[in-house]
């Protein structure tokens, strides 16, 4: 059929538009094109033009509730990020005090070691015999007796005698 037709023959408009010719010196052959038919618009009811026309407008109470949604939302946030800095805050305190109190125990078990360093048997007995003269018991100064009722003595008890 192309063969017999020359350029530019074509039997109908819908072929002359659907026909493309493609020239050069390589390419010799008709390529077809055909188009799309356009696609009609499809007519929008009234109540759906006026729902995308109150969808697209924002009113004042929209406006409102959305500013006061945000506004609690920010406050909300500030104060999520207050207890977090709260929190930061105590566990540093709580580290620095637990530090604190090692560095005082520490420094208190030195002092008690360095006390008990200092304490001199042989210096205490000096100062007690010759300063303040202390004298050890003798034996018939030395009372032994039993006392079943505790393991140990209260200082202002009566001491039980020997009868």
């Amino acid at each position: 059929m192309a063969g017999t037709r020359g350029r530019g023959e074509y039997r109908t408009e819908a072929e002359r538009r659907t026909r493309l010719y493609v020239e050069g010196t390589t390419v010799r052959q008709e390529e077809v094109v055909r188009e799309r038919p356009e696609r009609r618009q499809r007519e929008v009811s009234r109540q759906v033009r006026r729902n995308r026309e109150r969808a697209l407008h924002m009113t004042a109470p929209y406006v409102l509730m959305l500013a006061v949604a945000v506004v609690a939302m920010l406050v909300v946030c500030c104060q999520y990020l207050q207890l977090q800095s709260d929190i930061v805050y105590s566990k540093h305190s709580v580290t620095s005090l637990t530090s604190s109190i090692e560095a005082l125990k520490t420094q208190n078990d030195a002092t008690e070691d360095s006390i008990e360093i200092y304490t001199d048997l042989d210096y205490i007995y000096e100062v007690a015999t010759s300063e303040l003269g202390m004298v050890y018991p003798s034996d018939d100064q030395i009372i032994l007796y039993d006392k079943e009722e505790s393991e140990y003595v209260r200082q202002y008890e009566d001491i039980p005698t020997d009868d």
